[in-house]
C-alpha cells in the first residue's frame, strides 16, 4: 500500500456535510497536534503526515521515529495488513493546555481499510476493541446523537476536557461522524465545529453515553413508506430495461423518491396530520433507507 492523503474535514453546515446530522452521529474530541498515518508496504512499517510519506530525515516532529520505536503498532499491523491507521501525533501547535503526561502520543481516529482506489472507513464501534486488544491510544467518542441538532453539537463542545489539564478548560473542537452517511457527490466525509471560545467546565468524560433524539416526521415518513417491496419493484423494472449498471443507481434513488411523493403523500399527510415537511431531509433520509435495504448494489 503507497501512501494515501486523510479527506479534509468539512466545517459544519456546508454544502459538502448537508444531512449529515440525519441518523446516528458519533461525537469526537477534535485535538490540536498533527495529522498522521501509519500502514503497512511490503511488509515495511511506513508512516505519513498530512501530506507526504515520512523518512527518518523527515519524520514530522518525531512521528516516524515513535513509530518505528511501537511494538503495539506493528504488531496490529502484522494482525490487520490491510488496515491503514489515520490519527493525531499530539505535539505542540496552538492549543497548550493538554496533560504533560499526553503529548508526543499517537492518538488513532480512524481504521480504514484500502478498497481500490477507495478508502472504507471502519466504523467505532468495530474497530475499537481491536485496537483495545493491542492496547493503542485512541479518540473516544463523547457521545451518540440520533438526529442531532446544531444546538446539541454545540453543547458538547464545551464538554470536550478530552486530554486536557484539569481547570484549564476545553478542547479545540469537535468531530462529527455518520458511518452511514454519503454526500450529495457520494463521499464519505465528516463535519467539524471548532471552538472559538474555550470556556472552563470541569466535567469529566465518562465514555460515549447515549443522547435520545427524537424521530422527525421525515424519518417517520420514510421508515413507513420507503419499503423493500417498493426498491425491489423499482429497481426490477430498471433491470427489465436493460442489465444492471452502477451508474443505474441515482436513477433508482430518483425513482423511489418519486413513487414515495406520488403515490404516498396524500397518505402522509392525513396520517401525521398535515406535517411540515422538508424534503431536503426527507429525500436524505429515502437515500439512507435504500441503501440500508439494498446495500448490495453499493459495494
Amino acid at each position: 500500500m503507497e501512501f494515501r492523503e486523510y479527506q479534509h474535514i468539512e466545517r459544519f453546515g456546508t454544502d459538502e456535510v448537508q444531512g449529515i446530522e440525519l441518523g446516528e452521529v458519533f461525537v469526537f474530541p477534535k485535538i490540536d497536534g498533527t495529522n498522521a498515518s501509519v500502514w503497512l508496504n511490503d511488509g515495511i512499517v511506513c508512516a505519513g503526515s498530512r501530506r507526504r510519506k515520512l523518512s527518518l530525515i523527515s519524520d514530522n516532529a518525531g512521528f516516524y521515529e515513535h513509530v518505528l520505536c511501537d511494538e503495539r503498532i506493528k504488531a496490529y499491523l502484522a494482525a490487520h495488513p490491510k488496515h491503514r491507521l489515520f490519527g493525531e501525533w499530539l505535539v505542540p501547535h496552538t492549543l497548550r493546555t493538554y496533560r504533560e503526561e499526553a503529548w508526543r502520543k499517537f492518538y488513532i481516529f480512524d481504521v480504514t481499510l484500502d478498497i481500490g482506489d477507495d478508502l472504507e472507513y471502519l466504523p467505532y464501534n468495530v474497530y475499537q476493541s481491536m485496537l483495545d486488544e493491542f492496547d493503542l491510544d485512541y479518540i473516544p467518542p463523547l457521545c451518540v446523537i440520533k438526529n442531532g441538532t446544531y444546538e446539541q453539537f454545540i453543547r458538547w463542545l464545551g464538554k470536550n476536557e478530552f486530554l486536557i489539564e484539569d481547570g484549564k478548560g476545553a478542547g479545540e473542537g469537535i468531530v462529527l461522524k455518520n458511518y452511514a452517511y454519503r454526500n450529495q457527490f457520494g463521499r464519505v466525509i465528516w463535519a467539524k465545529i471548532v471552538r472559538t471560545d474555550f470556556k472552563e467546565l470541569h466535567t469529566k468524560t465518562m465514555g460515549p453515553p447515549g443522547v435520545p433524539g427524537k424521530a422527525l416526521i421525515e424519518e417517520q415518513i420514510t421508515n413507513k413508506y420507503v419499503t423493500q417491496s417498493l426498491i425491489n419493484k423499482v429497481y426490477a423494472n430498471i433491470v427489465n430495461e436493460s442489465e444492471w449498471q452502477s451508474r443505474q443507481i441515482p436513477r433508482l434513488l430518483q425513482t423511489v423518491y418519486y413513487e414515495l411523493i406520488k403515490e404516498e403523500s396524500w397518505n402522509f399527510v392525513k396520517e401525521f396530520k398535515n406535517p411540515t415537511i422538508n424534503y431536503r431531509v426527507l429525500h436524505r433520509f429515502v437515500i439512507n433507507k435504500i441503501k440500508s435495504l439494498k446495500p448490495e448494489i453499493f459495494s
